[in-house]
C-alpha cells in the first residue's frame, strides 16, 4: 500500500508555520510526517533554519496520530550519538511512540559548522556505523564508552524511553532508520 507523507522542511519555513502545517497535514490525512534536520537553508534567499529538534517535541505534541521521523540526521559531526540518543528518546516520550529517528552520514553544508574539515565517504560511514552502535547501546539502558575507531567521547548511560515507560519501545529496524528505543 502507497505511504504519503509530508515534509517539514526546515530551510523553507519558521518554527510556527511547520508546526501549524503538520497539524494541517495530520487533519487532512497523511500518513507520516518527515523533518530536514538542517543548519542552513539551500538558498541565502530562504532565510534561516529553525531547529528539527524543537520543532519536532511542538508538533509531537500538537498532533495526536501522525508518525513524526528525521528526514535525516547526522549523528556524527553538529551531534555525538549519545546527544541524538538522549533527543530521541524524549522526542519519542513526546510523540507516545510515534517517533522513527533517520540517520545519514551528513552534508558538508550542514555539517561544517564545528568545524574539522570534511572526510571522504569512507569515513563518514565508518562513522555513521559506530554511531548507531552507540545510540543502540545507550537506547538498551546500559554504560557504554563512547568511543571507536572514527569516534571519541566519554562515557555514556542508557537514555531510552524504556527507562521511563516501557510501552513505547520499538523494536523493527529497517536500514538505516532507527525507532526511537529501538
Amino acid at each position: 500500500m502507497v505511504k504519503i507523507g509530508y515534509t517539514m522542511m526546515c530551510e523553507q519555513a519558521g518554527p510556527r508555520e511547520l508546526v501549524r502545517d503538520v497539524v494541517a497535514a495530520e487533519r487532512v490525512g497523511f500518513d507520516f510526517a518527515v523533518i530536514s534536520d538542517h543548519y542552513f537553508p539551500w538558498l541565502v534567499e530562504q532565510g534561516h533554519s529553525p531547529y528539527a529538534w524543537s520543532v519536532l517535541g511542538a508538533a509531537a505534541q500538537a498532533t495526536e496520530r501522525i508518525p513524526l521521523m528525521t528526514y535525516v540526521t547526522c549523528p556524527t559531526f553538529r551531534y555525538h550519538p549519545a546527544v541524538i540518543a538522549q533527543k530521541a528518546a524524549t522526542v519519542a516520550l513526546l510523540s507516545e511512540g510515534r517517533f522513527s529517528l533517520g540517520l545519514g552520514a551528513g552534508e558538508n553544508l550542514n555539517e561544517h559548522v564545528v568545524g574539522g574539515g570534511w572526510p571522504g565517504a569512507d569515513v563518514r560511514h565508518e562513522r555513521l556505523r559506530e554511531a548507531v552502535e552507540i545510540i543502540r547501546d545507550l537506547w538498551d539502558g546500559g554504560v557504554r564508552q563512547l568511543s571507536g575507531q572514527a569516534l571519541r567521547g566519554g562515557v555514556g548511560e542508557g537514555v531510552g524511553p524504556a527507562r521511563e515507560d516501557p510501552g513505547h519501545r520499538h523494536r523493527s529496524v529497517r536500514g538505516a532508520v532507527l525507532p526511537a528505543g529501538r
